[in-house]
């Protein structure tokens, strides 16, 4: 991704993108955040994972809201639950959509990983401050500065 902005050439940017690996691609399935989940985890975007509710923001279906059923990394695309369309034959066919024309509403909290890296320096700072504060009291030590 460093090496997208280092090139002037649109050809050889969307070149690096295509081709690159999936470590790296997944960098690309990053998806906004709703003002309420920004403020409550301090972060823009997220990784969208499967089970994500999100709302769309572009295209023909904007302003529809669905669960994520699932990710194609290597074309960099979502694939939301009872979105899809009908073909010619009658067949259905799941809709893709692009990342970046999407918005996360809720959080599937179930990964233990994705819980603590969203929330795990919040509780680490409480949970240290509350130890401090039963350690201070035990001693009988305040907190408060003295001038």
């Amino acid at each position: 991704m460093e090496q997208l902005k280092l090139l002037r050439s649109r050809r050889k940017q969307r070149k690096l993108r295509y081709t690159a690996p999936l470590h790296k691609k997944q960098k690309y399935l990053h998806v906004h955040l709703s003002s309420e989940l920004r403020k409550k985890y301090g972060t823009r975007a997220i990784l969208v994972k499967k089970g994500d509710k999100v709302k769309i923001m572009r295209g023909q279906n904007a302003k529809k809201e669905g669960k994520v059923d699932r990710i194609n990394l290597t074309a960099n695309r979502v694939y939301l639950e009872n979105m899809e369309f009908t073909k010619k034959d009658g067949t259905k066919v799941t809709i893709p959509f692009a990342p970046s024309n999407l918005m996360i509403v809720s959080l599937d909290l179930t990964d233990k990983k994705r819980k603590t890296k969203l929330g795990g320096e919040e509780k680490q700072n409480e949970d240290n401050k509350a130890e401090d504060n039963k350690v201070n009291k035990e001693a009988g030590v305040t907190n408060e500065k003295s001038s």
